[in-house]
């Protein structure tokens, strides 16, 4: 396959996932209908692409990508709920998709347990488009994403350690671990390191555009740095993914507005190449398995036996398993009273969709082993790709249905997130009120008792009222609580209309205008990102609350660089 036929499926790709997202459709699920449908046409080619391609160019970007919008504290909070299910789910899920072909055909179980490998780590991209569009609970989608982000180091490393065992005919089971432990270690110490060292690098920069490029480039540097030492690569990207996310708020404000529709854009055309590669490939692993010794309708059958070992598994182990959710892990830090519901259960059980690594896997199992010709290769490539594909198309289109018939939200969520915003902008508004005071003694120098205390006044006000406006449409339930004594939620709707740049900045003097209200106005952001920081860091803000929040300092600092004042003194 040339680069004209890559840059053609690409194209195709990109073009049906404009047409979802624009229709409210499951981009990954017809992507890879089209992609069946467009791969029976027999003037298309046969779409092959070197696996390694796709483990080293295509999966780190879509982890770190994943792992800079997850936040380090829910990943923290749920890591036991997150290791219950992208560990333990990983491990059994291959031993007993290994032991059902191993059942079936007359192989090493260590050729089993490649396929249980190959098949046993969900993609959480499609889930958690779909999740996203219902509004599951913040604690249910942390966890898809949180199993997404580690299922792929468990799987890959199980999967090393079993071709190893088919090369040499013997494996031992403290190698194993051996191995899984060097990973797991190596790859969360390099991705540490690397996020540690672009962090310090993206504090220095002034330049949004080298960040950016920096950023593009560290998944692949933790990915190949990790490997290099036998570590694990997708963990590498996932630490220095949630290390670089969690940390993003000291970088420089343009740095993120640039690298969100960056990274957005990149989702999009690697997700659409990946499930448009797994529809065109299935009809010419049928075709193989057709032109070998195995037989086609053995194959088949073998196929959908793996397939309904794949996705019975998954709500065995997670109702079988849901005392170790209600565990409290050191570190973790979570709250009580956060384990799933039986309903919230019922849906991760069914989020068990196939994608990159499965693709990526099946594609890279060797043609020989040992100087032999891999055992069933056709057979276990055919089982993978049912696999990944039967859990995109059954499940896919099944979930939305599933959570609408269990009644699974995120109404109470979506409250009590107004209500930290609220309380977030009264506490923005009281640190800008002791900025003020802070600098009362340097403002009366500058423009005299009188003024300055007119500027204080009219400035913490303003921001005071605009705060109070927010809470009392924020959280009218709780807002006579939020708001000061003395102040009505009327009062506080009628007088917070306005802005600080309105009538209050008209009435400062002219020598507090221009530059001095632009390095006055840059520091209450500066001021008010750090309250936002400080709540954070203290567990009483969410993290999606705070970056919405943030991105809107972002873009009021973004206004100050463009304002007509700024070009002046440029």
């Amino acid at each position: 396959m040339d680069h004209v036929e890559v840059f053609l499926l690409v194209i195709g790709a990109v073009l049906v996932g404009a047409a979802c997202r624009r229709r409210g459709w499951p981009a990954p699920l017809v992507v890879v209908g089209v992609a069946i449908l467009v791969s029976l046409i027999p003037a298309v080619p046969r779409y092959e692409v070197d696996s390694e391609l796709l483990l080293e160019f295509v999966l780190p970007p879509l982890l770190y990508s994943a792992a800079l919008a997850s936040s380090y504290r829910d990943f923290r909070a749920s890591l036991n709920s997150i290791t219950r299910l992208g560990v333990g789910l990983v491990l059994a899920s291959a031993l007993v998709v290994a032991a059902t072909f191993w059942l079936l055909e007359d192989v090493p179980f260590a050729v089993a347990l490649v396929l249980g490998a190959v098949v046993a780590p969900p993609d959480a991209v499609a889930a958690a488009a779909v999740g996203r569009r219902l509004g599951l609970p913040r604690r249910v989608m942390t966890l898809l994403s949180g199993e997404s982000l580690i299922n792929d180091a468990t799987s890959l490393t199980l999967y090393k350690v079993a071709l190893a065992g088919v090369a040499t005919g013997a494996w031992e089971l403290g190698a194993g671990l051996a191995t899984f432990a060097a990973a797991v270690v190596g790859g969360v110490v390099v991705g540490f390191a690397i996020g540690w060292v672009v962090h310090l690098v993206r504090m220095r920069l002034d330049d949004p555009v080298v960040a950016s490029a920096i950023g593009l480039l560290t998944p692949f540097g933790a990915y190949w740095a990790a490997e290099a030492i036998g570590g694990s690569g997708v963990l590498a990207v996932v630490t220095a993914g949630l290390y670089l996310g969690h940390t993003s708020p000291r970088a420089g404000y343009a740095t993120r507005l640039y690298e969100g529709p960056i990274w957005s854009t990149l989702d999009l055309l690697l997700e659409s190449f990946t499930f448009a590669l797994i529809g065109m490939q299935l009809p010419w692993v049928v075709r193989d398995v057709v032109s070998s010794d195995q037989g086609f309708a053995h194959g088949l059958v073998v196929s959908f036996v793996v397939l309904g070992t794949a996705v019975l598994v998954r709500p065995l182990y997670v109702f079988g398993t849901a005392w170790f959710d209600r565990l409290r892990l050191p570190g973790s830090h979570r709250p009580r009273g956060d384990s799933l519901t039986r309903r919230e259960s019922a849906v991760v059980s069914w989020a068990g969709m196939r994608g990159v690594v499965t693709l990526a896997a099946a594609a890279a199992i060797p043609a020989t082993s040992g100087g032999d010709p891999f055992p069933e290769r056709a057979t276990i490539q055919l089982a993978a790709y049912t696999v990944a594909i039967g859990t995109l198309l059954l499940q896919g289109l099944s979930l939305p249905w599933v959570i609408t018939r269990l009644g699974v939200g995120s109404a109470q969520e979506v409250a009590d997130d107004a209500a930290q915003e609220a309380g977030m902008r009264l506490a923005a508004a009281d640190a800008v009120q002791e900025y003020f005071e802070g600098r009362r003694d340097q403002l009366e120098r500058e423009f005299g008792r009188e003024r300055a205390e007119q500027m204080i006044e009219r400035m913490s006000s303003g921001w005071r009222q605009r705060a109070s406006a927010a809470a009392v449409m924020l959280d009218p339930e709780h807002a006579e609580e939020l708001l000061p004594d003395g102040v009505t939620p009327q009062d506080a709707a009628e007088k917070g209309l306005g802005t600080i740049g309105g009538a209050a900045a008209r009435r400062l003097p002219a020598a507090a205008a221009g530059r001095k209200m632009q390095a006055m106005r840059r520091a209450l952001i500066a001021t008010q990102r750090e309250v936002l920081m400080e709540h954070r860091d203290a567990g009483d803000l969410d993290e999606s609350v705070m970056r919405r929040m943030m991105r809107e300092l972002d873009l009021e600092e973004e206004a100050l660089a463009s304002s007509w004042v700024t070009r002046l003194r440029d």
